[in-house]
């Protein structure tokens, strides 16, 4: 019998009463195991409904009572790691130690909450005229939603709804509807460690649901994270309805080797990061700009480790990557690897053709290796969101930075080189958001923000970190005048001893 994930309202599950469900598929044998709710749009007014009502609690709660329940949240889900990993690699494929790591990066913003009172502290200036004092507040917002990819179904809500209720708003997840199961067991955790009822809520669905929260008058603000076009939709309607908006979007990450670089480091780094994770993430690095004679030696190395790769079902510990989410992200994928040749590319490694043996039809796919790869080309100009990896050419730095900064996409980039000055320059004049030093792929940790340029990020706050934290607040200045005691009209006391 399929299972079913229903919605999470209000501190407890609700059935879907909208009579629409989407399918979930176990991406390593094909098979559709669950079924998900998709709310209709009076059940996005009740997840709102029920988010309103905490709030008027919540948002006057103490920073004391907040922080004691997300340090018991993380505990929590310290323990409960491995069962949200698993449900991570049954949903989207994803190889078990990968999730795990997901769900560690997760936590990072988790402990950033749990310190969430010194990065509340607010502002003071005394005497700035004549017995008048100034101070600068932060208070929260009110409900805040949040919608969410399918490629971290639990570290990116985990970028959001800790730091949204560390700073007092109360929280509607949408998570992706092709992998729901993490984010329903994430929220059941938060209850558990003591989260008042209707503070975080979990609303399953498609476009009805997104529409709904994006048009709901008691929606304050809206994070997103997914591709560069619904980016930019979320943010337009969002934002036209009076909400803030931090929607961050698509990318085609850039690796610069110079001909100075460790090459074994370099072509690890390129491997790891284009494949790893079946390259379904925001920060995979999708293109290589070798510089100079490098290329042939770099393309070769590259090619030995990516031939080394075990594809497999992410619950089998021998597997290093697993399959693709559905079978037309599969096929969309492979398209690009077959038309490579005919727009110029050399094919080195095709893997559009792989099985995995007792598990045919899965939505398996190999990785693939483009070499002297045009930057005309589909390969380079969009964002495949899988395993391909593209290696362009050119003769000088100066050269292979141009090209990176014409790219309409500024999300992480990442240079490999033995020149300190050489890198310098690097990260003063590459147009991304987060730029690594010999490091392929530079999330930053929790108290560093993440976001990137250009057509990567709609909205001027980037994630988590003292970004996210002032996302989830806004400023009150106060400027205070109080008489002084001593100029009291003669008769009144106000109990200050006269010491003249």
């Amino acid at each position: 019998m399929t299972k079913t994930v229903n919605h999470w309202i209000g501190g407890k599950t609700v059935e879907g009463t909208s009579g629409q469900y989407g399918p979930v598929t176990d991406p390593a044998t094909g098979a559709v195991t669950t079924q998900v709710a998709l709310a209709s749009v009076e059940e996005v007014d009740a997840a709102v409904a029920a988010a309103k009502a905490a709030y008027a609690t919540w948002g006057t709660s103490s920073l004391a009572q907040r922080t004691t329940v997300l340090f018991r949240y993380r505990a929590l889900l310290d323990a409960r790691r491995d069962d949200i990993a698993a449900l991570i690699t049954a949903e989207h494929g994803k190889v078990h130690s990968d999730a795990l790591g997901e769900v560690a990066r997760g936590l990072e913003i988790v402990e950033l909450a749990c310190g969430i009172t010194t990065q509340l502290k607010g502002e003071l200036s005394t005497q700035v005229s004549n017995r008048v004092d100034v101070s600068s507040i932060r208070q929260s917002l009110g409900v805040v939603a949040g919608i969410t990819p399918f490629n971290f179904p639990a570290m990116v809500p985990m970028w959001m709804f800790p730091l949204a209720i560390a700073c007092g708003n109360t929280f509607v997840l949408k998570p992706s509807e092709k992998d729901p199961s993490a984010a329903n067991l994430l929220a059941e955790l938060a209850a558990e460690a003591g989260l008042p009822d209707g503070v975080l809520n979990v609303l399953h669905g498609d476009k009805v649901a997104v529409d709904g929260l994006l048009n709901h008058p008691d929606v304050a603000a809206v994070s997103f994270v997914g591709s560069t076009p619904i980016a930019r939709y979320i943010h337009a309607t969002a934002s036209a309805n009076g909400k803030r908006v931090q929607a961050l979007g698509g990318a085609k990450n850039h690796m610069l080797v110079l001909p100075d670089a460790d090459l074994d480091a370099a072509a690890d780094a390129a491997v790891s990061a284009a494949y790893g994770s079946a390259g379904e993430r925001c920060m995979a690095i999708s293109a290589v700009v070798a510089v100079g004679a490098i290329g042939d030696e770099l393309v070769a190395k590259i090619r030995e480790r990516a031939e080394k790769i075990t594809i497999g079902p992410g619950n089998d510990p021998a597997s290093e990557m697993g399959p693709l989410i559905t079978a037309a992200h599969r096929d969309k994928v492979a398209s690009y690897v077959t038309g490579a040749a005919a727009q110029g590319a050399e094919v080195v490694l095709d893997g559009t053709g792989h099985t995995v043996e007792g598990f045919e039809d899965g939505h398996w796919i190999g990785l693939s290796l483009l070499d002297k790869v045009s930057t005309d080309s589909d390969a380079y100009k969009d964002e495949i969101f899988g395993p391909v990896l593209c290696v362009l050419r050119v003769d000088t730095y100066e050269e292979g930075v141009a090209l990176m900064n014409a790219s309409p996409f500024g999300n992480g980039t990442a240079i490999f080189t033995r020149d300190g000055g050489a890198a310098r320059r690097f990260q003063l004049e590459v147009e991304a958001g987060m730029v690594g030093v010999n490091v392929p792929i530079p999330v930053p940790v929790g108290y560093h923000s993440f976001g990137g340029w250009k057509d990567s990020l709609f909205g001027d706050h980037h994630i988590y970190g003292n970004d996210g934290v002032h996302f989830y607040t806004r400023g009150k200045v106060v400027t205070t005048r109080w008489p002084d005691p001593a100029d009291a009209p003669a008769g009144v006391d106000l109990g200050f001893p006269r010491n003249h």
